[in-house]
Parts: structure tokens; sequence; C-alpha cells
């Protein structure tokens, strides 16, 4: 396996720190992680020991203000600039592999980026995996109104406690997530959850838009992003090739819970059931 590293320029010149694991072989097909609100892109080590050796090359950008990339702390100052630099990252990440599209598998928050994007560049994309994504979901009416005043005149104001217990049943999981110096921890930033939930309001009316194949993995047990929120706009995904899969019992990574072997090989069989394409 092949290590590789270097930077990609992100919207207003922020530099974005970007990976990919290679096989030896020519890549049977391509996937790009988009990480979840908090985390990095290194975190998906158990997706990248498992399928790359399938003969899979896995690429993952920090989003800006995440691990390694510039910017204030886990802070989305626009979620349309996340999607644009991701953008940017695929874009690079296809010009390694002679313009192939490719698979792009987001989680959380990330899933919510990915989402975005699908549906701006579906051209650019053979499918999409969602884990966990944050797609659904509304908050209280004074809420809302509440974070968009502090979004707009407060942004760095913490809002929303995200308890680090909640990613993973397994506690191992859990201390290398607060022990993780690339790991923001603390509330949510008032500018942050604006933007993300106001990108999430528009996600169920786009959703029938949406014609890449999807795979979207779920625990039923995830309290960050509850499964409910979500499955008003999965059920309204227009893609013809659409597989959905809830997890009984599973939090919010299922690619880090005790089952992970089990979540993984379902993901590495639906890559198998849709080959590259160019």
């Amino acid at each position: 396996m092949q290590h590789i590293e270097w930077s990609v320029t992100g919207h207003g010149g922020l530099s974005l720190h970007a990976q990919g694991w290679l096989p030896e072989q020519s890549p049977r097909d391509v996937i790009v992680i988009s990480h979840g609100y908090a985390e990095h892109g290194g975190r998906y080590g158990n997706l990248v020991e498992r399928l790359v050796p399938q003969g899979y090359a896995l690429y993952a950008i920090d989003h800006r203000g995440h691990g390694r990339s510039q910017g204030t702390r886990a802070l989305v100052d626009r979620m349309a600039w996340v999607i644009e630099d991701l953008h940017r990252f695929v874009g690079e990440v296809r010009a390694r592999h002679d313009g192939q599209r490719v698979k792009l598998l987001g989680h959380s928050m990330g899933g919510n980026v990915a989402f975005g994007y699908a549906l701006r560049w579906p051209e650019d994309l053979s499918g999409l995996v969602l884990s966990g994504p944050l797609i659904g979901g509304s908050v209280p009416a004074v809420q809302r109104w509440v974070l968009s005043l502090l979004s707009a005149v407060a942004p760095n104001t913490g809002m929303i406690a995200l308890p680090p217990e909640a990613v993973s049943r397994d506690p191992a999981v859990v201390r290398a997530y607060i022990d993780d110096p690339l790991v923001t921890t603390g509330k949510v930033a008032a500018r942050t959850a604006h933007e993300m939930f106001t990108s999430v309001a528009g996600y169920r009316e786009r959703a029938p838009a949406m014609k890449v194949p999807v795979l979207v993995q779920h625990g039923e047990a995830d309290a960050l992003v509850p499964l409910k929120g979500v499955r008003p706009v999965v059920d309204t995904i227009g893609a013809a090739d659409k597989t959905v899969i809830t997890y009984p019992g599973l939090y919010h990574e299922i690619y880090n819970e005790p089952e992970k072997d089990a979540v993984i090989a379902v993901l590495s069989r639906w890559l198998e059931a849709h080959p590259a394409s160019g």
C-alpha cells in the first residue's frame, strides 16, 4: 500500500490537507471520503485496511477548519464553500486517474457535503455512499432564529454539545476520539450549526433529483444524527438504484462499531456490484 499526501487550495485560498492510500496494482475503483464534523480524513483506517487490499484507491481531504487543514477549528463558515472545496479535491483525484468518475463516501456532516455535491455535480460520480448522513432533521423555530442571529454576530459561540460517547459503543474508539489532537471537542459553533441545518432544510425537496446510485448505511441507535429525521429525505431520493440498510443498536460511526466487519462487508459487496465507470 502506498500513502501519499499533498495540499489542495480551497475557497478563499485556504490550504487543505489531502491524502490517499493506493493499492500496489492499478486500482479497480476510486473512493473519495468526506469526513464528519470535528474529525478528519485520517480516522477511516478501518476502511483503508479493508478496501485497499481489495484493490480500491481511497482518498480523503480534511475539510476547512478540520484536521491538518487551515481555518478556524471546526468552523464551517459556508457549507457551499466546503462543497466547492470537495469539488476541487475530486477534480485533482480524477486527474490522477485519467478523469475516471469516483465513488463519493460521506459520513455525518460529510454526508451532507457529499449529498450536496452529488446533486450539483453528478457527472463526477459513479456512486454515492452515505454513512449516518446529516441530510435530514430540524431544530425548533426559536432555536433556528437564535442560530441565525448568533451566526451573524457571534459565529464562534458554542451552541450544541455532542458527547464523544455517542460516536461508538466501543470504549477504545471513544478514548481514541477524545485523545486525538486533530479532533475538535466542545460545542458546535453557531455558524457551523446554522450552515448545516440551513443546507439540510432544502434536501428533502431536492432529493427526488438524485440519480446517482446510492447506498445508505445508518445505525438505528444513532443519537448524533437520528435516523428518524433522516428517513424522510432518504425515502424521497429519486435514484432508481438505491440501497438503504439500517443497523439495530448501532451508534453513529458504524464503521467503528464492534460490528464494523459486517458493516464494511456490506459496503464491499455494494462496491463489487457497482464497478468503476469512465
